[in-house]
């Protein structure tokens, strides 16, 4: 054809936080025969060239994105729920863990054992409008909610510190309002913690916490 491959040079480039390697193609003529080399076999030549650098650069790349959504991924994302109900607005944000194939209830978190109803900071109750809760008058405001689970009976909290990372600020003395609740038992799997304020009727409304196989909730009132 007149021509030869000599050799096939590989140069590392940093690139995006990676090494990509690029190859060079080195074609050496021989004299007198130029006008002899068919251009069909320098477009194939080149293109197998480009191809393979094509490819390796490809396979840097898809191997860079999957590092970068495994470093992103996160176990117990933020979360928020809220209603409004006439002109009250209820609203909660948490952290979402997930049961990862645990024991939660009884073994990750101990009954007894307080626990601040989320993951990470502690999970925040916020209402604008003083409400009624099993008889006792939560008044309008921001609260940091925790709770006690136990296999019969849960304590659920509403502390005036909402501002702390877990329970390690916690103070019994900052409590403003407790409610016992029975748990619920269900059939069904809530592998991430989910939260749900829902409206009953036009002054009246409901919070569910769901978690693993078990359910706790209780209902308010919007106090006119």
């Amino acid at each position: 054809m007149g021509c030869k491959i000599i050799t096939l040079y590989q140069l590392k480039k940093k690139s995006f936080g990676v090494y990509q390697t690029i190859f060079f193609c080195f074609v050496t003529l021989k004299p007198f025969k130029i006008l002899k080399m068919k251009k069909t076999g320098i477009i194939i030549l080149f293109a197998i060239c480009t191809f393979s650098c094509k490819n390796k650069e490809n396979e840097l790349h898809k191997n860079h994105n999957t590092r970068e959504a495994t470093r992103n991924t996160v176990l117990s994302p933020k979360k928020f729920a809220m209603t409004l109900i006439d002109d009250a607005h209820i609203h909660m944000d948490y952290s979402a863990p997930s049961v990862r194939g645990r024991i939660i209830f009884g073994g990750l978190l101990a009954y007894g054992e307080l626990w601040q109803a989320g993951a990470h900071n502690v999970t925040t109750f916020e209402t604008n409008k003083d409400l009624a809760i099993e008889g006792k008058t939560l008044k309008a405001g921001k609260y940091g909610f925790f709770a006690l689970p136990n296999k019969t009976k849960w304590t659920l909290i509403f502390n005036s510190n909402w501002d702390q990372h877990g329970k390690d600020e916690y103070d019994s003395n900052k409590d403003v309002l407790r409610i016992d609740v029975v748990p619920e038992r269900t059939e069904k799997l809530t592998e991430q913690l989910n939260y749900k304020v829902i409206q009953i009727n036009e002054a009246e409304g409901k919070v569910i916490l769901s978690w693993e196989k078990t359910s706790v909730s209780f209902s308010f009132s919007i106090v006119k």
